[in-house]
């Protein structure tokens, strides 16, 4: 849909086709927004709890599952019927139904009033959905959208699948009351952040779960009159646990089969990823292509970016998605962010680095407010002090994550970060003081710890 208004802003003559009755994409209706709902409803609860330690005692605290359910989807309503007004005030001609192409410069549209469409110019964003495992198909297993349905708050829960998406899940329903049992094929949870940030996440997660399996793979489920059989392997071994839910969260394909793509010429890798360049042109003359369909993060910030520049270039501008950094948050308690270059990219690349690590602990704000787990830190180049790059988990991640993929883009130096003056007492100061211990000048903590 932001391409869609882009588009229409610079003058084309725009249509929009919807497969979904609500407008707004994955992340506005079964993805980011439903979730960050849940995952700060039982926040509230626990900074409640939290606020014994300060003299502040409330009695009787509990969550209702179905008013949260009824908040939650009021958000999402508000929300896509938001986005309905901004399509109409733009004169943007929305049809509801699922486009495949049928040639080059054509589309049938099938579950809609109209048969089909011809264009002048196409933009791909048909997202990505969920994968599934084997052993759980045809089974009334949760997925992730399940789940933001909050259907039922179980008594035991079965995460599979230790990324972003399980995390958070898992999480929030720990939060809400259930016993949360994870499992993880992979060594470690959060394969794609760098460890230090993860341990801070998953020392936090070991006292609300009941267990957390690593190197470990669901190899059978059974659905039984209690809930489910779930079969584990680990190392050769196998055990058996009943669990009265089991969320499947083990990550997304790009929405790409099924579309028709080879009769239009649009060409994709093996993964069902279609090929772009910087303008987000696809191998197919006036096709373009944007967000969970093409290379990189399947996030909705880079969707919404990609879009605009489509929309840009398809009306003649000089736009490019040439952006340097794309910024990753995972809301869990506490939140993990990172932007640029990470410390495990350049022990990868054998690529020398300057870390310059601030602990939460010493910070005022922190303090403050209680939350000193986590930490900030910036990775910048030896000699010129280019910030390559910055990782935060701690309260408030996600929003100071931002400060540092604006200095990436922007191609400052520590010293930039370090003279700009950041207001006091808050949690921003952290980047500051990150900077600081990179450069070796830091004032509230020791050097050798920077």
């Amino acid at each position: 849909y932001v391409a869609a208004i882009r588009a229409a802003d610079l003058g084309r003559e725009v249509t929009l086709i919807e497969e979904n009755e609500r407008l707004g994409g994955v992340c506005l209706t079964e993805g980011c927004i439903p979730s960050k709902t849940i995952i700060h409803a039982v926040e509230l609860m626990d900074e409640i709890r939290a606020a014994k330690k300060m003299g502040i005692t409330a009695s009787d605290l509990k969550l209702d599952p179905r008013a949260l359910r009824q908040w939650t989807e009021s958000v999402v309503d508000g929300l896509t019927r938001g986005v309905a007004g901004l399509l109409s005030k733009r004169g943007v001609n929305v049809i509801h139904g699922r486009a495949v192409f049928d040639g080059p410069r054509s589309l049938r549209i099938e579950g809609a009033e109209v048969s089909g469409v011809d264009f002048k110019h196409c933009i791909i964003a048909t997202g990505s959905r969920i994968n599934e495992i084997p052993p759980a198909y045809d089974l009334p297993v949760w997925s992730s959208a399940d789940a933001l349905c909050i259907p039922s708050v179980p008594g035991s829960l079965l995460v599979v699948g230790g990324g972003y998406i399980g995390l958070e899940m898992g999480t929030a329903y720990a939060g809400l009351g259930s016993s949360v049992t994870m499992v993880e094929f992979f060594p470690r949870l959060l394969m794609g952040a760098d460890p230090d940030l993860v341990k801070v996440v998953v020392r936090q997660a070991e006292k609300r779960f009941s267990s957390i399996q690593v190197d470990s793979k669901v190899v059978g489920i059974e659905k039984t009159t209690a809930g489910f059989a779930v079969t584990v392997e680990r190392e050769g071994a196998r055990t058996t646990g009943e669990f009265e839910q089991v969320l499947v969260a083990v990550g997304r394909r790009p929405n790409t089969d099924r579309l028709g793509l080879e009769k239009a010429g649009v060409m994709v890798d093996a993964a069902g990823i279609i090929t772009v360049d910087e303008q987000t042109r696809t191998t197919a003359s006036g096709i373009h292509a944007i967000g969970d369909v093409t290379p990189g993060p399947m996030l909705a910030h880079k969707a919404s970016r990609e879009g605009k520049v489509a929309a840009e270039v398809i009306s003649g501008e000089p736009s490019a998605f040439d952006n340097r950094a794309i910024p990753a948050v995972v809301f869990t308690d506490p939140e993990i962010s990172w932007v640029g270059l990470t410390e495990r990219e350049a022990a990868e690349q054998g690529r020398e680095v300057t870390v310059g690590r601030f602990p939460l602990a010493a910070l005022g704000r922190a303090r403050t407010v209680g939350r000193t787990d986590g930490f900030v830190k910036v990775i910048s180049e030896p000699g010129s002090g280019l910030i390559l790059g910055a990782a935060m988990v701690g309260l408030r991640a996600s929003e100071l994550i931002a400060e540092a993929t604006l200095a990436i883009e922007m191609g400052a130096t520590l010293e930039d970060l370090l003279v700009t003056i950041h207001p006091h007492p808050t949690m921003s100061e952290a980047m500051m003081e990150a900077a600081e211990a990179a450069a070796g000048s830091p004032v509230h903590i020791s050097a050798s710890r920077g």
